[in-house]
């Protein structure tokens, strides 16, 4: 299948045990598990679609909260083609050896997980209930369980930050055999309850920016390559669903608050968890992908954006001022520009906004 024919199905699962300080994800904390009639729900979704994936992704909240049985009824659901890639999110505390077999053997070819930090200190201010531990321990399990793709998520530009912190968690990430690492700046988000009391300690933008560009060139040193603003890969284990989004591609999500996007329409549902296992929720319209979610989308990739494909899809091109900007932006190191295709570097990625504001 080529990637202009591919299709991903996202399947929210809205459960956690707790919520972090700094989540502003559609999650409904203090679950121990998923509800059947959740699931009946997802199900019944997905007998409405008669498109086969090519990815699918349990994501949440805490899918791991999901039983194998579970998550075997929705992938056979999904009825994904042949070689698709089936991912699931989960916390290092929530996962047992017996879990991760059955989750596996159910189907799931790439487990991710969320963990964040190697500083117990700094994990239990963020709300995390795993320890540095916990989580080597997780993906030492994942690795018996026969998982090829395993991703980690570090968090950068945390309260009392440094460099050092940041290569400890690599290191354990690293050792724990992680394909796929995802490292983004810590946001602080209205509504959470870091936007309602801001932890001391954070660092200032210039700081966060310093951050950032260090976690590049040493993920880049240890063979993850990056391949968008906040991912990196060993070759060929970059994430085929994510990419999906990011090359504006079909995707069908399913459960509150989750996004879809076929045929260039984009919908949502509603976060209501209770409306959508009654079936009286229903999905929303959001608007048309334009050309406008292409560059942005586009610009999120190393890859960057080709700007003939841009004009054939849209009929849109830079004007002389704009390429005149471009042209400045290369030499000042933000992209890398020929008239052809437009490349942020890991400093254009910093100001992204900024010359998306040029250009858009």
């Amino acid at each position: 299948m080529s990637i202009s024919d591919s299709f991903g199905i996202y399947l929210h699962i809205p459960y956690c045990r707790g919520k972090c300080r700094y989540c502003d994800f559609y999650s409904a904390p203090g679950a121990k598990g998923v509800p059947q009639q959740y699931v009946e729900a997802l199900l019944r979704e997905l007998a409405k679609n008669t498109r086969r994936p090519d990815t699918v992704y349990f994501g949440g909240g805490t899918p791991a909260l999901l039983t194998p049985a579970q998550v075997r009824r929705l992938i056979l659901a999904a009825n994904p083609l042949p070689g698709a890639e089936i991912t699931l999110e989960a916390n290092p505390d929530v996962v047992t050896p017996e879990h991760l077999k059955g989750f596996a053997a159910a189907g799931v070819t790439r487990i991710s997980f969320g963990i964040q930090s190697a500083d117990d200190t700094q994990l239990r201010r963020l709300g995390r209930t795993h320890t540095a531990q916990s989580a080597a321990r997780a993906l030492s399990w994942a690795r018996a369980a026969g998982f090829e793709q395993i991703c980690g998520d570090i968090m950068l530009a945390l309260p009392h930050y440094s460099n050092e912190e940041f290569d400890r968690t690599l290191a354990l990430l690293e050792q724990g055999g992680c394909t796929h690492i995802s490292a983004y700046l810590l946001k602080i988000e209205p509504g959470t309850a870091f936007g309602h009391n801001p932890p001391a300690g954070l660092p200032d933008p210039d700081a966060a920016a310093e951050f950032y560009l260090y976690a590049v060139r040493r993920l880049e040193q240890e063979g993850y390559r990056q391949y968008e603003i906040s991912n990196f890969a060993r070759p060929g284990c970059e994430g085929r669903h994510n990419l999906l989004y990011w090359n504006c591609k079909d995707y069908l999500g399913i459960g509150p608050s989750a996004h879809s996007c076929l045929g260039g329409v984009r919908r949502y549902w509603p976060d209501d968890t209770a409306g959508f296992m009654a079936g009286t929720a229903q999905e929303q319209t959001e608007g048309v992908c334009d050309g406008e979610d292409f560059l942005i989308m586009q610009l999120r990739l190393r890859s960057g954006l080709d700007v003939d494909e841009y004009a054939a899809r849209y009929g849109i091109r830079f004007s002389a001022s704009q390429q005149e900007f471009l042209r400045q932006c290369a030499e000042h190191g933000y992209a890398r520009w020929d008239g052809h295709r437009l490349q942020l570097t890991p400093a254009g990625l910093i100001v992204q906004n900024s010359i998306l504001q040029e250009l858009i």
